[in-house]
């Protein structure tokens, strides 16, 4: 069995999704594994991973304003319910955003590529207006 990891640091952007798959695949190209399970985990409680269509950018824009809609600000009328405001009126909704998608996916390594579907890609979602650096472990394991 074989294994490889390493740690992508992207630098601090703003609320929105953020396309990484090529940074991802090509950890996956360089470590040589033919067939195993990438482990993509992001180490931080602010933002979260999705796979979601890459080709038309209107799938990310009505992704974005659907989650703004969804947990707006805690200084909005409708979170004033929220306690953690230390941080800024962003910091709650995005913990909130964070527990509801994910911050570990699972991809199948086949034939050396990721088994991602035609339209499919991986991307940091980030939840904070604040621009924060975020860390992502890669880990591919294979046989």
């Amino acid at each position: 069995m074989t294994a490889a990891q390493t740690l992508l640091t992207l630098a601090p952007r703003r609320q929105g999704l953020y396309e990484i798959t090529e940074r991802v695949a090509s950890f996956v190209d360089e470590a040589g594994v033919e067939t195993g399970l990438l482990t993509v985990f992001v180490r931080h409680t602010s933002c979260s991973l999705l796979i979601q269509e890459n080709a038309d950018p209107d799938v990310r824009r009505d992704l974005e304003q659907f989650f703004r809609r969804l947990v707006p600000p805690s200084d909005d009328p409708s979170m004033r319910w929220v306690v953690h405001t230390t941080e800024g009126p962003d910091d709650m909704p995005a913990h909130i955003k964070a527990a509801l998608t994910a911050v570990s996916l699972s991809i199948p390594v086949t034939q050396g590529r990721l088994a991602l579907g035609t339209w499919q890609g991986i991307y940091l979602f980030e939840h904070r207006d604040s621009p924060h650096r975020r860390e992502i472990v890669l880990h591919l394991s294979g046989g």
